[in-house]
């Protein structure tokens, strides 16, 4: 089954845009499309229940696709570890950092079943969203029971990958709480989004870093580089999809354009709109769709298309590269390779995506 990571087809995956580098040197290519092959065979393994119903809904987001960004970036930060990485002559990967990737996507895979039901979102990568199929209850539960299986692959690498996980998903948590709650009266809504989208989004991808390149050998001045690498990646990787929501096709992007909107979800685009609405006139205008009624295809596609024609989304674009810049930036320490090269490629990718 493929990985479903976009880009140019690579040994029946396909990878991001950008990854020339890698096509360069053939090794570095096969053993990061050979590594990303087998860790999608272990995330089917470890979904696998002999209960029929725990099989099926803990499947249903897994088989549906998914870019894998987790995993690639856990396979690409070990790499940095190897001895011939300058030359792109490099090892195989090793089964550690393997199910370190496995166990990043589980876990994403089960906050993506309590973010659907808490956020009422009917699609999922294309799909019915599995409360759609099974109700809230059951869905709640398949994401219990995958973070349950990532917990048990976890505990095999150690107490150190134990404690990482256990505070990623601190992270995760506390991000989902303050989304759900709101700013405070005297917070800064834009400052306070920015904190939601680091625990719920970057404190994964750094934890992806940083697992990589630890059980990939690196020295700790590596692993400390990668994680601070990853949170920036992730910050952008969100802002992004920010803007893609209002910006892409509902074919490109597997939901309906505007979901964001139609949810009272506060992103980027809007919060810059909110800003700009006291001295902008237009920019007033255009909230006045947002904040009215979404209940129709015409009222939500309207609203959708007056925040895409406003100059918010240039500005939400240029905050999202520099995000992107600044994880290129967190790089310069490391010398100069073909995987360095690939995890600068991957955080263009991030921000050059249409989905």
């Amino acid at each position: 089954m493929s990985s479903g990571i976009p880009g140019a087809p690579v040994g029946g995956l396909a990878l991001p845009a950008g990854f020339e580098n890698l096509a360069e040197h053939g090794v570095l290519l096969d053993v990061v499309t050979t590594a990303l092959e087998r860790v999608e065979h272990e995330l089917s393994e470890a979904v696998t229940n002999t209960d029929q119903l725990a099989d099926h809904t803990s499947r249903h987001l897994l088989e549906a696709g998914g870019k894998r960004i987790r995993p690639l970036l856990t396979i690409l930060s070990s790499l940095l570890g190897e001895p011939g990485v300058g030359t792109g002559q490099v090892g195989e990967v090793a089964a550690e950092v393997r199910s370190a990737a496995v166990v990043m996507e589980l876990t994403h895979l089960a906050t993506l079943y309590h973010d659907d039901v808490m956020d009422e979102a009917p699609v999922r990568r294309g799909a019915p969203a599995a409360h759609q199929v099974w109700g809230n209850s059951v869905a709640i539960l398949a994401g219990d029971l995958i973070f349950a299986r990532a917990s048990l692959l976890m505990a095999t690498l150690g107490p150190e990958a134990v404690a990482i996980q256990a505070r990623t998903f601190e992270r995760l948590v506390m991000g989902q709480l303050w989304e759900t709650v709101g700013p405070e009266e005297q917070d800064d809504h834009l400052e306070h989004y920015l904190r939601v989208i680091g625990g719920k989004t970057g404190s994964l991808i750094a934890s992806a870093g940083r697992l990589g390149a630890h059980f990939g050998g690196c020295d700790e001045t590596t692993v400390r580089i990668l994680d601070d690498y990853g949170e920036k990646v992730g910050m952008a990787f969100q802002l992004a999809d920010d803007v893609i929501d209002l910006t892409s096709t509902s074919h490109a992007s597997g939901k309906t354009p505007g979901t964001d909107l139609k949810e009272r979800v506060p992103t980027l685009p809007v919060l810059l709109l909110r800003q700009a609405a006291p001295a902008d006139a237009t920019a007033a205008a255009v909230l006045e769709l947002v904040d009215g009624p979404l209940d129709t295809d015409e009222q939500l596609a309207a609203a959708v298309a007056a925040v895409s024609a406003h100059p918010v989304i240039e500005q939400a674009w240029d905050i999202t590269r520099g995000w992107a810049a600044d994880a290129v930036e967190a790089l310069a320490p490391l010398p100069a390779s073909p995987v360095k090269s690939a995890l600068v490629a991957f955080a263009d990718y991030v921000v050059d995506r249409d989905n």
